[in-house]
């Protein structure tokens, strides 16, 4: 594990308690989204809010969960338990080790953060006048990790073949 993420926060370690381990988690999510927002490169990270649910902002479910549809997600625990990874690797961003691309989806541009051999992605939605936080998952498939690679390796080409 790359030497300046935090520690995962393991629900077998709150009692294998639903409730507790939320409420943990809700505690590090208010502790680096909340309390004090995360900085790219300068510039501090927005969030979706809403929809609340359950009294909880709208990123703090995208964090720990996945699904397509956003009515429906499943909590994934392996998303839980890197909760504080996202905002550690924003603000380290500019470390080599991590892989920087931005891709357009859903016309804006998204900038993808990836920590390879962490398996771990966060992606922030640049609005022009701000930056969002999007989300920030765990790569647990190997297709997953193929398009990475591709979307990051066709970005950089594109650098590449733009430079003076």
């Amino acid at each position: 594990m790359t030497d300046w993420l935090p520690e995962l926060i393991h629900f077998h370690d709150h009692g294998k308690d639903w409730a507790t381990y939320e409420a943990a988690l809700y505690e590090a999510f208010k502790d680096d989204f909340v309390h004090a927002k995360p900085v790219y490169r300068g510039t501090a990270l927005s969030m979706k809010r809403i929809p609340i649910s359950k009294g909880k902002e709208a990123t703090f479910w995208h964090i720990i969960s996945d699904g397509a549809d956003e009515a429906n997600r499943l909590i994934n625990f392996r998303r839980c338990e890197r909760i504080r990874w996202a905002r550690a690797l924003v603000e380290n961003s500019e470390k080599p080790e991590v892989k920087m691309w931005v891709a357009e989806k859903s016309h804006e541009n998204r900038i993808h953060l990836w920590l390879e051999e962490d398996d771990f992605v966060v992606v922030i939605a640049d609005r022009g006048t701000y930056l969002l936080f999007w989300t920030a998952y765990h790569v647990d498939r190997d297709h997953q990790r193929r398009k990475l690679l591709r979307e990051y390796t066709e970005y950089q080409a594109k650098q590449k073949k733009q430079a003076p």
